[in-house]
């Protein structure tokens, strides 16, 4: 006979950490299938990054989070996590990228590229870091285009494209900047972004004022060449000599292999999933979905503080049901 666990958790994210700290609180068996490293998303966050949120709104399972600073660095939310994950180790199932979620409630096979994982339950926990959003425009395939942002260093005295105006796309160009390459940003709307960090926005808002940083509103890439990129801009095209673009556009759920396992998706702009706010269990009953995963493509509603709730929410349901 297999093991089967009492549930088994799609996603060793924060949220997936949370429920897997739920399940352990309950004495209930659990496994942390993840298809990279323990929290991988914020693994591969740019290496300076610095949270919004202060470090009690990270905090899962009642387990303090002490920082240096209020508002906590990608380096202290690895080596936080990186200590709830010490205390789950025999739990996770690191590096397995699950291909389908197979059987029915208290029955449920988890096929991964492995092995096989059997459980009672499901949770999905997958965040959303995973898809750029992609610009679609011709050479975006080419070396010098990169979606992901990790260090400033190797732009340095380059002249670097930077699309869009988030904050993942601020933070770069200010390092870039920092570090003595050309900055130029491409930004669709007429501004910076409202919901860029307010000790970070008077920054980028000041640097592009006295012309540090070039900036470009209303705008977008038309194509990208090897030695340069024409973009429309109000007032017509232009060519720009380049040497790297980053595409910092955001990111996308995998909703396709949520439909691909039976979880029935809004037809609309957003795609939302379908879940029971009060539960969070699917449509498909004893599959439950957790975190940003359950903002479709509005992945700006979810973050780790207000989201958190979800694992005892989900935990509840199963105790209740049994």
């Amino acid at each position: 006979m297999p093991d089967k666990k009492d549930v088994l958790i799609i996603g060793g994210g924060p949220i997936g950490l949370a429920c897997g700290l739920a399940c352990q609180k309950h004495n209930l068996s659990y496994t942390i299938i993840e298809k990279g490293v323990l929290v991988n998303s914020i693994y591969n966050y740019p290496r300076n990054m610095r949270f919004f949120s202060t470090s009690d709104k990270l905090e899962i399972g009642g387990i303090p989070f002490i920082s240096a600073q209020p508002k906590p660095d990608r380096d202290e939310a690895l080596a936080y996590y990186g200590r709830i994950g010490q205390n789950q180790k025999t739990n996770l199932a690191l590096y397995e990228k699950v291909q389908s979620i197979e059987g029915q409630d208290e029955n449920y096979q988890v096929i991964t590229d492995k092995t096989t994982h059997y459980g009672r339950k499901v949770i999905l926990a997958t965040g959303f870091y995973d898809l750029p959003k992609m610009l679609d425009v011709p050479g975006e395939l080419s070396a010098k285009v990169r979606h992901y942002f990790s260090e400033g260093h190797p732009y340095a005295f380059k002249n670097t494209i930077i699309v869009g105006a988030s904050n993942s796309a601020v933070d770069a160009a200010l390092e870039i900047y920092r570090k003595g390459g050309s900055v130029t940003m491409v930004v669709r709307g007429p501004s910076v972004g409202e919901r860029v960090k307010y000790w970070v926005k008077p920054d980028i808002e000041n640097r592009i004022a006295e012309g540090s940083i070039k900036a470009y509103f209303n705008s977008h890439i038309t194509e990208i060449h090897e030695n340069y990129v024409s973009i429309m801009t109000p007032e017509g095209t232009h060519t720009l000599d380049n040497d790297f673009v980053l595409a910092l556009t955001g990111y996308r759920p995998d909703l396709s292999f949520l439909n691909e396992n039976g979880i029935h998706i809004a037809r609309d702009e957003f795609q939302k999933p379908k879940y029971n706010p009060e539960t969070m269990e699917s449509n498909r009953p004893g599959l439950y979905l957790a975190g940003v995963i359950c903002g479709g493509l509005q992945t700006h509603l979810w973050f780790i503080e207000n989201s958190r709730v979800h694992a005892d929410q989900i935990i509840q349901h199963i105790l209740a049901k049994a």
